[in-house]
């Protein structure tokens, strides 16, 4: 088996970093969305916080079946308190816009190493925040087409409601390598 370069060690590892929060920070989406009534939003928040948790035990197989060493991350607090429900959806939207990047810069560390095993491990997480960013631009469009007060927010909260029941997190947990 070959050894995992440092370099990419460390960028995955800090990865893990990002996954483990993006994983608290929908928690905190989720929590905030409960309290102010928003069920459909926060059934559709506590499924990717579970799903940004699945992200990080995957890294943290492959950098362990490669031979290194994957680190448990502390974490730090996410933002609690949101104005609007709009809002809220914006940072989720800003955030994993951050993420995809910082997946770019890992595969291009890759390339750069010559790590064609873990250049093609991170195609899965391209293809993920790919989807991710569709999913969030596509709740911001809800709110740009039919507004964000009133009646409005029950549609939107229904429609977040139906989208977390369309799809299952089996597929993330049997997405993890077990090798």
């Amino acid at each position: 088996m070959n050894q995992l370069n440092k370099k990419i060690e460390e960028a995955l590892n800090k990865q893990i970093i990002l996954e483990s929060e993006a994983s608290y920070q929908y928690l905190a989406y989720a929590n905030w969305c409960d309290a102010e009534g928003f069920a459909g939003a926060a059934k559709f928040l506590y499924k990717h916080s579970d799903e940004e948790r699945g992200h990080m035990l995957r890294l943290f197989r492959y950098i362990n079946d490669k031979g290194g060493k994957a680190v448990v991350p502390g974490t730090s607090k996410p933002q609690q308190e949101f104005k609007t429900l709009k809002g809220l959806f914006e940072t989720a939207y800003e955030y994993e816009k951050e993420v995809s990047k910082k997946i770019n810069d890992i595969a291009g560390l890759c390339v750069k190493e010559s790590d064609f095993t873990t250049y093609t491990f991170i195609q899965w997480y391209i293809n993920e925040q790919l989807e991710e960013e569709n999913l969030y631009r596509g709740v911001l469009d809800k709110f740009r087409l039919i507004g964000d007060e009133g009646n409005n927010l029950y549609l939107i909260d229904a429609e977040l409601d139906r989208l977390s029941s369309s799809s299952s997190n089996s597929d993330v947990i049997t997405a993890i390598p077990t090798n």
